[in-house]
């Protein structure tokens, strides 16, 4: 192969929770709608026949604890507070005990969008790439393996903004659960250590700006935190 013109960023990585080593960023797959309350405060309904989905290129990985400079071409860019769980195995048209087995850890994660570009996008029946895939928008807290995770139920997810609670639910509360959507979305993909996915974010979301802190926990994982800063 002739010489390539110029080299690519290195990928990036999350570390895991004991710090024994991290897990290199390939995919970002996100399932949208996928909590009822949160699908009504967006004016949608819920489509219970099939989880769908939205990507991110792994470019837009943040680490946790960072600060984010407010993104340009938006006037409300909005938290989403997330589980996000990362595969360790290829899997392909998986079963959801199959699914289940694939998955090497979960973490605590942000879904940060630019609304006003996801909604005007929606409206016109356009993709949401400009609304979602922005620059430093997937906060990943650090990586717990599934087997000290247990089984995914009731724990609690929340989020608060400057230390005021906005969002509160469980993860029981998720349409499609975690064996679900692998299961599901590995009969499109070639799932593959390396893709992570987020799995969707409760009732409460809302805007930021600059200065606010952004933190959040579930029950079992490390938290995340994320400031916000001005524009650059």
């Amino acid at each position: 192969m002739s010489q390539l013109l110029f080299d690519l960023p290195a990928l990036p990585a999350v570390p895991m929770s004991d710090g024994s080593a991290h897990y290199p960023v390939g995919r970002i797959f996100c399932v949208g709608r996928n909590y009822v309350d949160h699908a009504k405060e967006m004016g949608v309904e819920v489509d219970r026949e099939a989880p769908f989905y939205f990507t991110k290129t792994p470019w837009a990985a943040q680490p946790n604890e960072s600060v984010l400079a407010y993104p340009p071409g938006t006037e409300n860019f909005h938290y989403e507070m997330e589980l996000g769980l990362a595969i360790g195995a290829p899997v392909f048209r998986a079963s959801k005990d199959q699914a289940r087995a694939a998955i090497h850890s979960y973490c605590c994660a942000l879904d940060m969008t630019r609304r006003d570009l996801q909604l005007a996008e929606r409206a016109k029946q356009r993709p949401w790439d400009l609304g979602k895939d922005v620059e430093g928008s997937a906060v990943f807290a650090p990586l717990t393996p599934a087997q000290s995770m247990g089984d995914i139920g009731a724990q609690r997810i929340h989020l608060a903004l400057n230390g005021n609670l906005k969002q509160d639910a469980r993860l029981s509360d998720m349409v499609w659960n975690v064996d679900e959507i692998v299961s599901h979305l590995s009969h499109f993909y070639h799932l593959r250590p390396g893709d992570l996915i987020l799995t969707g974010t409760p009732a409460g979301v809302g805007p930021v700006v600059p200065g606010d802190k952004i933190t959040g926990g579930i029950e079992g994982l490390d938290p995340i935190a994320l400031t916000i800063s001005e524009a650059e």
